[in-house]
């Protein structure tokens, strides 16, 4: 069935130069060799802040995004670590302050989906989900505060002493049917990023999330690459298209930036009108 959405034109982005605003900054992404990671890496890339790229699988993926960050004009590395393992955690960090000296930026992205019916769900698919989705945005958090007390502001830097953004989803407050693991976890982002802001604001230290709904990814290929679903998909975007990574991208830049200094504790829904509710568009 087509829906009214259907003749609208693809969006095209407008072509305009990159304004350096994260200049001498230093950012790690995590899961950043494809996907909506990959596009934040670029994105801080172009706005001038160096870049680690985080991956656990796919390293000639890792590399080819470096190669596209360097051709900006920033440094970045690519660095393995499973981001629910501890010690890898820390090693990636070690890595990091090696190249860099210190972090700046985090952005905590790396994700996975393990999909079952309630009660067929096993317990590894818990673990597994919760252990990178949310146990990993933990870990990150934790190392990036360490260094931003330790190093505190530095203003020709930036005026806070670090940001933190966790990447989570629409379905930190809509409930999803088949995927609870999944929305467990990204409901636990949520009030670990309000948990940890709160804490951690006296320092001058931001943190936020950016919640995407339906982003163009090879993870959700089968909801979008044929017209017949994607045409069912737009029945739950009120705005008429599918987002692309680099609307996660720019928002990331900007709720990196200074212009954002005043935000923490804030979840930013980019999801073309997914969380309003549209199958009341008509009174219900």
């Amino acid at each position: 069935m087509e829906t009214k959405n259907n003749n609208l034109p693809e969006v095209v982005m407008p072509e305009t130069e990159p304004i350096k605003i994260l200049a001498g900054q230093k950012a790690l992404v995590t899961g950043a060799n494809s996907g909506i990671g990959e596009g934040i890496a670029l994105e801080l890339g172009k706005a001038g802040a160096d870049i680690v790229v985080n991956y656990v699988t796919n390293p000639d993926q890792a590399e080819a995004v470096v190669e596209k960050i360097k051709m900006t004009g920033a440094k970045a590395i690519a660095v393995k670590a499973d981001v629910s393992k501890e010690d890898e955690v820390g090693s990636m960090f070690e890595e990091m302050f090696k190249h860099f000296g210190t972090i700046d930026i985090l952005i905590n992205n790396a994700g996975l989906q393990q999909d079952s019916q309630f009660d067929m769900m096993s317990i590894d698919k818990w673990d597994k989900v919760i252990g990178v989705n949310l146990t990993g945005q933990f870990l990150c958090a934790r190392e990036a505060i360490k260094e931003f007390k330790r190093r505190g502001v530095k203003k020709e830097v930036s005026c806070a002493a670090g940001k933190i953004i966790h990447i989570s989803s629409v379905h930190e407050v809509i409930p999803w049917a088949g995927h609870v693991n999944y929305a467990s976890s990204k409901g636990g982002i949520m009030m670990l990023m309000k948990s940890i802001a709160q804490e951690v604001a006296p320092y001058r230290i931001r943190v936020n999330s950016i919640c995407p709904g339906a982003i163009r990814t090879p993870i959700n290929k089968q909801a979008w690459d044929t017209p017949e679903a994607y045409n069912k998909l737009m029945e739950l975007i009120p705005y008429g298209r599918i987002g692309e990574v680099d609307d996660i991208g720019r928002a990331a830049v900007w709720l990196a930036s200074d212009h954002a200094d005043y935000i923490t504790g804030t979840s930013i829904f980019i999801d073309g009108g997914m969380t309003l509710y549209p199958g009341f568009a008509t009174g219900g």
